[in-house]
């Protein structure tokens, strides 16, 4: 074996030393591509121009918000946590200037056309067929058509996933959760007056809102999106240090006794806070103190509830210590 190695070795070296040379030219194996010759007047291409693209407008006869269900128009901001030139729609797309909570509308609402538009959109009103038929087809948890209404209450962008379903559908399935679940009367109001249609079903944190018998999706209102979500702006603070018409002992002995007494009820994280209005009156008619348990909620959302309870029962919030509300 090892001679039969050292032959072939051999015979490789042989053919290598006596591999007779080539007398052409030099040919290499990829031959290099010639560029193409530069033009000496090359054509200029136009500068693409820097027109401003045209603003958007609505015909939308509310001002827009972020929220519409869970702001108050009347409460006056102390000061704002962004510059309120930065508008959320982004700069120079709309026709209505931002002031840090809203875009007003400029032109006069004159509240018949629009009302009168509506009652034309509506038509006639639905038979009691028709209408279970509806309630049957979109009532049901695995509804296509469905939009999940959170703590952000009714929002501007809202409006517009509505009446996407509304192009495919007759009614669309919203279902409520979190704080804006406390006032639902004021979830249906805002949802009929800013979208035009009539909710046909409610029962708890479900509801159905329906388009219209003329509806028409090529005629619908032109909506514009906002890009992101503006900081809420800065307002007085809700809890004070002494509650009014008391003293400094009388609040601190009541807030004691609040934070010692026994949970009336327990609040979830995005929960459904329907029955809770009820039963914060009902314990108020035998106690002048009661605590709710917001362990699992966070603390914006128990500002929130602390407003939308004493706005409904006529009661102080407090969250000093805890959370509790005095008649």
């Amino acid at each position: 074996m090892q001679r039969i190695q050292r032959t072939r070795t051999l015979t490789l070296k042989s053919s290598l030393l006596f591999r007779p040379k080539s007398q052409g030219p030099y040919d290499p194996p990829f031959s290099p591509i010639p560029k193409p010759p530069k033009n000496p007047n090359p054509k200029k291409t136009p500068a693409p121009s820097k027109s401003k693209p045209p603003l958007i407008k609505s015909d939308l006869p509310f001002d827009f918000r972020y929220s519409y269900s869970e702001s108050d128009p009347n409460a006056e901001a102390i000061g704002f946590r962004e510059p309120p030139r930065f508008s959320p729609f982004g700069p120079g797309r709309l026709d209505r200037k931002w002031d840090g909570v809203k875009a007003s509308c400029d032109e006069e609402i004159e509240k018949d056309r629009v009302l009168r538009e509506r009652e034309e959109r509506l038509g006639e009103p639905l038979t009691e067929t028709e209408g279970a038929e509806l309630v049957e087809r979109y009532r049901n948890s695995d509804c296509s058509r469905q939009i999940n209404l959170g703590k952000g209450g009714v929002t501007h962008n809202l409006l517009d996933d509505i009446h996407n379903h509304w192009r495919r559908a007759e009614a669309v399935r919203i279902k409520c959760l979190g704080v804006p679940t406390l006032d639902m009367d004021n979830i249906c109001f805002h949802l009929e007056d800013k979208t035009g249609g009539k909710i046909i079903y409610q029962k708890i944190n479900i509801i159905l809102l329906y388009r219209g018998r003329n509806y028409d999706p090529k005629q619908r209102p032109v909506i514009p999106l906002m890009l992101w979500k503006p900081l809420a702006p800065i307002y007085p603070r809700l809890v004070k240090n002494v509650a009014d018409g008391l003293t400094f002992e009388e609040t601190k002995e009541l807030r004691n006794r609040g934070l010692n007494s026994p949970a009336l009820m327990k609040l979830t994280r995005n929960g459904v806070y329907v029955n809770v209005v009820q039963r914060v009156r009902e314990a108020f008619e035998s106690a002048e103190v009661v605590r709710l348990d917001c362990s699992h909620v966070e603390t914006s959302d128990c500002k929130k509830i602390g407003v939308k309870l004493r706005v409904r029962i006529l009661c102080t919030y407090d969250n000093f210590s805890g959370y509790s509300f005095r008649c």
